[in-house]
């Protein structure tokens, strides 16, 4: 019974952060829209994005033990996000249907520093965390390239008006004029530690409550 317990225990955890990291990074692409905040948009969602694969993938990985989860937890991600945006989309939301699978390489990372250090845990913390922060905001550079032209779209899709939390306050003041890319790494490596750790105290935690 107990194994049982702790097997659906388990596959809730993946289920519950799957798709709530899907939930997250749905609108990863937007900050395309937002085209006076755009870099601060970008580096806000690459950190994001950063932390839920990680929380996720860390808590898969340790999990099961085996080099190559994470990677397959990106690819839950991936395809739940696929799903999601097909559904937008045909619903006439204005976005490609075609989203670059930018977790999978981060998650290939952490995969490949898990194995390396045969299984060390801090290791994966440590080393992982640093990688995957680094590495998913130049990987989420991709999007900027794979998406439509974000003035073409607007024309394509007028809105008469836009909700509250839309509306641009203070244009330009949000910009970031230095490298995106190298602000989103910078914090996405410290914060990706973190919340390596916390991947890896929700697997402890998990039997804990199943012992």
């Amino acid at each position: 019974l107990m194994v049982w317990l702790r097997r659906c225990t388990h596959y809730l955890f993946i289920v519950v952060v799957a798709v709530n990291s899907t939930l997250f990074t749905l609108n990863a692409g937007d900050y395309i829209f937002y085209t006076d905040w755009a870099w601060t948009s970008y580096t806000v969602f690459s950190i994001s994005q950063t932390l839920m694969l990680i929380v996720g993938a860390t808590y898969y990985l340790t999990f099961t033990g085996v080099p190559g989860t994470a990677t397959y937890y990106a690819l839950i991600m991936t395809v739940y996000t696929w799903v999601a945006k097909a559904a937008w989309f045909s619903l006439g939301y204005p976005y490609d249907f075609i989203v670059t699978p930018i977790w999978l390489p981060s998650a290939m990372l952490l995969d490949l520093v898990y194995w390396a250090t045969k299984k060390n845990k801090h290791s994966l913390i440590l080393f992982g965390g640093v990688l995957v922060g680094m590495s998913l905001p130049l990987f989420n550079m991709v999007n900027l390239i794979t998406v439509a032209d974000p003035l073409e779209t607007a024309f394509k899709y007028p809105r008469p008006t836009l909700p509250p939390y839309m509306t641009p306050i203070e244009p330009q003041v949000g910009k970031f004029y230095n490298s995106p890319v190298a602000l989103g790494a910078g914090a996405g490596a410290v914060l990706a530690c973190t919340f390596a750790a916390l991947g890896c105290k929700l697997n402890t935690w998990t039997y804990r409550w199943m012992a």
